[in-house]
């Protein structure tokens, strides 16, 4: 069957009163790794989401990590084909097939109610360029679809050390910052972590925290460029610095690197040589000291439950 454009499927299929549409899916690759971010029915789908985290990882084995954020899923794939066991009311859905092309294609299949999501559903998504519906599904029988998603490259940015004693907060000067470039069409602001650091350092502020925000863009050089001006007009120390990582995974020595400066003090030299061995792009905007907790902030930027604990 051919890609129906997303008017011709609203045309089809819109009407039906068991369809409800996903917000948005957005996917992003290193060139590796696919991450895939689905806002599920009208946002508010959270059953919906949670059926999903639990069954894509048990029935095919192209999901290596899932979660659930609200109503939105996030899965880590690689790319291939699998076979999935789809088992009524034990293994109902799953992604048959991840492909990287000049888009990423991805393959659905699922049975019943799984079966409309994996086709009409996700179709109608922002940001979803075209969907092959192989079997439309609903009652028991099995929907299968492929959907044709943009091919977005994965930028995380770390920053720490913004405010001083008398004013400013950095969690919230890099969310609105992040937030106004989305707005200026720059990609999807995605994720927004905070990390909380040793909280004994002699030289915090108050909460002793860095945070991570995490883009889909295809714009990531004037983006990047575009994040440091803001922060250049905007901060308010002398030791502010921010940090980029592009890939989808996060290394082991990335996350010991995190653990290490949630637990205790560590020396800018150490930051320096982490960065220079996962390839993490530093820039400075006022000082150096800011790069430590900002490079603590990527090894987080997937746990935010993990980033706010108190380690020591």
């Amino acid at each position: 069957m051919s890609y129906l454009s997303k008017e011709e499927l609203i045309r089809q299929y819109g009407n039906l009163p068991w369809v409800s549409p996903y917000s948005r899916v957005v996917a992003m690759t290193d060139g590796e790794l696919v991450e895939l971010h689905e806002f599920h029915a009208r946002e508010r789908c959270y059953g919906g989401a949670s059926w999903e985290v639990l069954h894509f990882p048990r029935v095919s084995e192209l999901v290596i990590g899932a979660r659930r954020e609200g109503a939105r899923n996030i899965f880590i794939l690689k790319p291939g084909r699998t076979e999935l066991k789809l088992i009524p009311g034990v293994a109902g859905a799953g992604i048959e097939e991840v492909k990287l092309t000049d888009r990423i294609e991805i393959t659905y299949a699922g049975l019943a109610g799984g079966g409309i999501a994996a086709t009409v559903c996700r179709g109608m998504a922002e940001d979803v360029d075209g969907i092959e519906i192989v079997e439309l599904g609903g009652g028991a029988k099995l929907g299968k679809a492929k959907i044709r998603l943009k091919k977005y490259s994965k930028v995380v940015i770390g920053v720490d050390d913004t405010d001083n004693k008398e004013k400013g907060a950095t969690w919230a000067l890099v969310n609105e910052i992040a937030f106004k470039l989305e707005k200026a069409g720059y990609g999807h602001y995605l994720l927004h972590t905070i990390t909380q650091l040793y909280t004994k350092n002699p030289t915090k502020t108050t909460n002793c925290v860095s945070i991570s925000v995490t883009f889909a863009t295809e714009k990531a050089e004037e983006l990047i460029k575009a994040f440091k001006k803001e922060l250049e007009k905007t901060t308010l120390s002398e030791n502010t610095a921010m940090v980029v990582y592009r890939r989808i995974s996060i290394p082991e020595k990335l996350r010991k690197y995190g653990e290490k400066v949630k637990s205790q003090i560590v020396e800018l030299e150490e930051a320096k040589k982490i960065a220079e061995e996962l390839e993490i792009e530093k820039i400075v905007i006022t000082g150096e000291r800011g790069l430590i907790g900002a490079i603590a902030a990527l090894a987080f930027s997937d746990s935010p439950e993990e980033a706010v604990k108190i380690y020591a």
